[in-house]
């Protein structure tokens, strides 16, 4: 099949277009570089069946040849990418969104959305299954991002049921892994480089808010495995529900890097999730996904990767 993956030069968009091209497949990448970077890239740019086009995709977007599937990640994923970028991320999830359907419409593709568990906000129940319709403030400066989802959500079904668009959805949970940015903002990353620095691991109020993660391979495999789940749209849940609190993922990082970082409080962001576990019982029923990849084994690698990957750029920082 041949695919087109918005925000494929991004931490989990270059992961996905690796395993597609590895699979066979066309990937004809879409990125404005706005938090991805070529360099993720680096080991496709001579594919045959690869290309890459700096493009923002909430401009008018058009594709020669043909197109299977759209494959929709471009938005920043880290509260400080967009809360520095609101409404670019109000556009990515509206505008670009309605693109991307639209010439999948044009085209007689499908297109597959990722969403994300900020639709959940802040949880009243838990794990959160896909049938919870959520606890968010519309007007917090999260919203930006959350809000923009549930939009994309709601567009990606206008059209399934209105032009007939095969659509799927997944809502991510935290997903971790090689790539991800030293400047990131979100926990794993943030939390490896001041632990390789020796700096203070930075923990937001008293840690005991928790997080499930999930290793950037599994997400990857689930994406894959609902694409080929005929019959079913979504919203699915992709995620790890082995839950850690905040201050257990920042000692346990210590440990795996050989820090003796001291672990420092700080206040809690406005609107931070007090719990976040996904329910996965949909996925292992449909298409018999669960992660494969532990805690400990998947920050063991992302640990290593960063240890290449950053050192000279966190020594110019230190």
């Amino acid at each position: 099949m041949r695919f087109l993956v918005t925000g494929g030069a991004g931490f989990l968009g270059s992961h996905l277009c690796e395993r597609l091209v590895a699979e066979g497949h066309g990937v004809v990448c879409l990125d404005s570089l706005l938090t991805g970077s070529e360099a993720n890239l680096e080991s496709l740019m001579r594919h045959p069946g690869f290309s890459f086009r700096r493009y923002e995709v909430t401009k008018y977007l058009g594709v020669r040849g043909p197109i299977d599937w759209v494959m929709h990640l471009a938005s920043p994923a880290s509260p400080v990418d967009y809360l520095r970028n609101p409404i670019h991320t109000l556009k990515l999830g509206s505008v670009g969104t309605l693109n991307c359907l639209g010439v999948a419409k044009a085209l007689g593709a499908g297109v597959f959305l990722a969403s994300t568990s900020e639709v959940y906000g802040d949880p009243l129940v838990h794990p959160q299954p896909e049938g919870y319709w959520g606890n968010v403030n519309p007007i917090g400066v999260r919203s930006v991002y959350d809000e923009a989802k549930r939009f994309a959500e709601a567009a990606v079904m206008a059209y399934h049921r209105e032009h007939g668009v095969p659509v799927r959805i997944a809502r991510i949970f935290n997903t971790y892994g090689p790539r991800q940015r030293s400047g990131d903002g979100r926990a794993v990353p943030t939390f490896i480089g001041q632990a390789l620095l020796g700096e203070p691991i930075t923990v937001h109020g008293d840690g005991s808010q928790t997080r499930s993660l999930c290793f950037v391979d599994d997400t990857v495999e689930g994406f894959l495995r609902l694409l080929q789940c005929d019959g079913v749209t979504g919203p699915v849940n992709v995620g790890n529900p082995e839950e850690v609190t905040v201050l257990q993922l920042a000692e346990r990082i210590r440990l795996l890097a050989g820090s003796d970082s001291p672990i420092v409080f700080r206040g809690r962001p406005q609107d931070d999730p007090e719990r976040r576990c996904p329910d996965i019982r949909l996925p292992q029923a449909l298409f018999g996904w669960s992660p494969r990849v532990s805690l400990s084994e998947g920050l063991e690698r992302t640990i290593a990767w960063c240890r290449t990957a950053w050192i000279p750029e966190l020594a110019t920082k230190a």
